[in-house]
């Protein structure tokens, strides 16, 4: 159906696919893997005729014998949602934030004359239940704000789907999923794939993901194939020294501290938070959402707690009521002392004491400022230091970039790229508290491990404390002492996190650590 023979490509000169040769048929799925930055996404872009200017593209890209590098631009459009379709990375700056979530899954089938307005609107609605967003509970007139990233990430994939396109590019589509919400979209694509006879190209840096769903296996590296073969051939043979990396970083466990004696330097007593239902009639509205229903609990210094939960679950809530970004409704929040209030002026010294790295890294920059500028934004609650400079560097050599990409913009890195360089910024002022929502969800498996032996460190060295908020259990097990799982607003389950990880007591606890992939040991 697909047919790439030696692809490359460069970027205003700079080389950036050599070679690249993948075929996909008709129901089946290919896994793409390797780090960010080796060329995966440019890949899917190639396919899809979305590479940005300067970009200048060799080779053979056909599309059941039809000469794609051939088409104009007003062709491919023709092509793009019928028969090829994309489920990008970042949600939130693939949706458009001003148009309700129906109206631009409904979209795709208007443009494509496919369905009236009526019609188009009645199949979005399908098609957002069917991939886990039922009306009552996410009504179709919500805007891409009103959701959670796992849930906007949902939304991206119903447009995809909506015409069930030949070729489905999947582009990291679980990165922002939970679990169990993971589990369910997974299922979804390997059944529509099944159903409809598309071809499925899966972008991720989870090999998990691909040893439980993938046919077959391509592994990447500076923009080269250097592995392929049938998914389970590959990763029990793991002939090439990368995909042996790879695996390795995968199963990675960085050595934590323990906790530091005292009293606690975050303390949350029975914090609740409510948001208004939507309505359910014309005059009805439905009782308000609990996002955050009594939640108590405390970390001590250098602790690392985890957090984990579906998406929706109140997490992320949570986590701004900690930053004072979000205001509770009930309870109270202390840190080192001091009542945290949102809504009102917090003091320069209490702001100092934390810092976040938030799950959508490129929502979270000003896209006109350069890296360094980004990156120093901590200094300006108390003024910047003389050797601002040289920190700057020393953030970005620490979270694995090169001090040269100070002068880069935002829009010039990777997913993964960007994520690093959100670290980045949380660490430089070295705080005494680090929210983390999601921090390492847009990593690959080899960076990530760096990312977590740093985050050790620094806790080691600084007597840092971490929040650590995330749906991948692996990471949860590897990166904290205690976790606590939520479900609904409210702490369900809470103790030492191999007690709880290994011993679940509490039944939605064992429905997460079901629902979580594992990567399949060779025989």
């Amino acid at each position: 159906m697909i047919l790439l023979r030696d692809l490359g490509l460069s970027l205003h000169g700079r080389a950036v696919l050599n070679g690249v040769s993948l075929e996909i048929g008709r129901g089946e799925i290919l896994g793409l893997a390797g780090e960010s930055g080796s060329g995966k996404s440019m890949t899917a872009l190639a396919i899809m005729g979305l590479l940005p200017e300067g970009a200048e593209l060799r080779g053979h890209l056909r599309l059941n014998g039809l000469d794609l590098l051939s088409l104009s631009d007003r062709q491919m459009c023709a092509i793009r949602g019928r028969d090829l379709g994309m489920i990008f990375q970042e949600p939130m700056t693939a949706l458009n934030p001003v148009q309700r979530i129906g109206d631009q899954v409904a979209e795709t089938l208007i443009v494509h004359g496919e369905a009236t307005r009526a019609e188009a609107r009645r199949a979005a609605a399908r098609l957002l239940h069917r991939v886990g967003l039922p009306p009552e509970r996410f009504p179709p007139t919500r805007y891409p704000h009103e959701l959670s990233g796992g849930q906007r990430q949902r939304v991206c994939i119903a447009m995809a789907i909506a015409l069930r396109p030949q070729l489905l590019i999947a582009d990291e589509p679980t990165t922002a999923l939970d679990v169990t919400t993971q589990a369910r979209i997974l299922d979804l694509l390997k059944g529509l794939v099944a159903e409809t006879g598309m071809g499925l190209l899966l972008i991720t840096h989870d090999l998990a993901v691909i040893s439980g769903l993938a046919d077959r296996l391509a592994v990447m590296r500076r923009g080269e194939i250097v592995e392929e073969g049938p998914a389970a051939a590959v990763l029990a043979a793991r002939k090439h020294p990368y995909t042996r990396a790879l695996v390795a970083a995968s199963a990675h466990r960085p050595a934590t501290p323990p906790p530091l004696p005292g009293p606690p330097l975050l303390e949350v007593r029975e914090a609740r938070r409510s948001y208004p239902a939507a309505h359910s009639g014309l005059f009805r509205r439905l009782p308000p959402h609990r996002a955050v229903d009594g939640v108590s609990f405390g970390i001590a210094r250098g602790e690392s707690l985890g957090l984990v939960g579906e998406s929706g679950c109140g997490k992320s809530t949570l986590a701004r009521a900690v930053l004072g970004l979000d205001p509770l409704q009930g309870g109270e929040i202390r840190l080192d002392g001091d009542v945290v209030r949102a809504g009102a002026a917090m003091p320069a010294r209490l702001r100092r004491k934390m810092n976040a790295v938030f799950q959508d890294p490129y929502g979270s920059f000003n896209p006109r400022h350069r890296v360094a500028r980004l990156i120093a934004e901590p200094f300006h609650l108390d003024g910047r230091p003389s050797d601002a400079a040289d920190r700057i560097d020393a953030a970005l050599e620490a979270v694995g970039l090169d001090p040269k990409d100070r002068d880069r913009f935002i829009h010039e890195f990777s997913g993964g790229q960007r994520q690093r360089i959100a670290i980045a910024r949380a660490l430089i002022a070295r705080p005494d508290l680090i929210v983390l929502d999601e921090a390492v969800s847009a990593l690959d498996v080899r960076v990530r491990a760096q990312i977590l032996d740093l985050l050790a460190d620094l806790r080691a060295r600084f007597g840092l404390s971490y929040l650590f908020i995330s749906h991948d259990l692996s990471v949860v097990r590897s990166s904290t002492e205690r976790v606590l799982v939520m479900q609904a607003g409210r702490i369900v389950e809470e103790g030492a996190t191999e007690k709880v990880l290994h011993n679940p007591a509490h039944a939605y606890t064992k429905a997460l650590l079901s629902a979580a992939p594992k990567l399949k040991e060779p025989d």
